[in-house]
């Protein structure tokens, strides 16, 4: 048996995992966090009967109390931010799956490393801020990390069996988003229903946005780079609209191994809770008899630039990749919130980047200092845009 617990588990993500691990016999869940979502908390009780429960929310401490007490709910429960790291570092549990969205993750996710769990990771932006960081403590501790995104999911299938100086090229792919072959003029009127109408994935509305702007797919090269430690000059993306082909790893023999499947994220999700193990799956199988035209563009990083900012605040390493990622969050905060255009979600993160060059060395304790400091930043300057 395996026992788990889920860092976000009303979201997109983990409502999936719950689904996962309502049809696997050998997987009992242990804790639960949830942000507000209160009527899900509720639902997972009644299904799982959890042991531990976190709630990040204070204000909904009474509501949640009360609602317990009606159920008769005996376990133990947490509040604040604070419960994701106690719900990450229960005792008995072997696996972590981090799947709340942006920077409150990063915590979380390192106290289950040094709790010595292993994690199912989906929250990419734990490697983006600090990847050289959380990549040299998954090593002093002896643990494991499972990519639950479809493309890293994808490419560490591909790498099975094989040995690092095998490998040539990381081919992550995209669907390229609801904007895909749209010009910058036409982007200047985009709504946030449009932005947030995914062609083929069902996402939380963050990532959804990510995905729109192709942010997302750089942040995704970020990720891969401490995933698998590879150069950014082998990680190479390709847009593929019809979300069948995952991602793909050519080696130095110029084979390429692609892995394929249904769009459906219960499939990675389902591999990595089992790794190395393969499961029978809920999900439905691809009918490759009645695929699609499978299509392989290259991405055009002059309409969709923040692809090319990933890039380059790789590249430049350090917290120059903090500074991206709490810009991005942040400027999507306020296009959801209908406070800047479409547009200038990509402009504020770029103007962010050529703000804050001059960074101290990398450290976890810089980290959150960089990201409160260019969160600020942008909240105060959004509107000079």
């Amino acid at each position: 048996m395996k026992y788990i617990s889920i860092i976000g588990a009303s979201g997109s993500v983990g409502t999936q995992a719950l689904d996962v691990i309502k049809n696997s016999s050998n997987i009992k869940l242990l804790g639960v966090t949830v942000h507000s979502n209160i009527d899900k908390l509720i639902e997972i009780i009644d299904e799982f009967n959890p042991p531990y429960i976190g709630i990040t929310s204070l204000e909904k401490r009474d509501e949640v109390m009360s609602r317990l007490e009606k159920i008769e709910y005996k376990g133990q429960i947490f509040f604040g931010e604070e419960s994701l790291v106690s719900i990450a570092t229960i005792k008995e549990v072997d696996l972590v799956l981090t799947s709340v969205v942006g920077m409150v993750g990063l915590k979380a996710t390192i106290a289950a490393i040094k709790a010595k769990k292993d994690i199912a990771l989906a929250n990419k932006e734990t490697l983006v801020s600090a990847g050289e960081i959380v990549m040299d403590l998954v090593e002093k501790e002896g643990v494991n990390i499972y990519p639950v995104d479809s493309e890293h999911s994808a490419i560490f299938q591909c790498l099975q069996g094989s040995e690092k100086n095998e490998v040539d090229n990381i081919i992550i792919t995209a669907s390229g988003g609801p904007f895909l072959g749209r010009n910058l003029d036409y982007l200047q009127t985009v709504t946030k229903k449009e932005a947030l109408k995914h062609p083929n994935w069902e996402m939380g509305a963050k990532i959804t946005i990510d995905s729109s702007t192709l942010m997302n797919k750089g942040l995704e090269v970020i990720e891969a780079r401490w995933l698998f430690d590879i150069d950014y000059e082998n990680i190479k993306v390709v847009v593929h609209p019809e979300s069948i082909v995952h991602s793909m790893v050519e080696y130095k023999d110029s084979s390429i191994i692609a892995q394929l499947g249904e769009a459906d994220m219960r499939l990675p999700i389902q591999y990595a809770l089992n790794y190395p193990h393969r499961k029978k799956s809920v999900s439905k199988k691809l009918d490759i008899y009645n695929m699609k035209d499978l299509r392989f563009i290259k991405p055009d990083t002059e309409t969709f630039k923040a692809l090319s900012l990933c890039y380059k605040a790789g590249r430049l390493g350090g917290l120059h990749t903090t500074v991206l990622n709490s810009a991005n969050e942040e400027a999507v905060s306020l296009f959801l919130n209908d406070k800047i255009k479409y547009i200038d979600i990509v402009n504020l993160v770029e103007k962010a980047l050529n703000k804050f060059t001059s960074l101290p060395d990398i450290s976890l304790e810089g980290v959150f200092e960089t990201d409160k400091i260019v969160r600020e930043f942008i909240r105060k300057t959004y509107k000079e845009v």
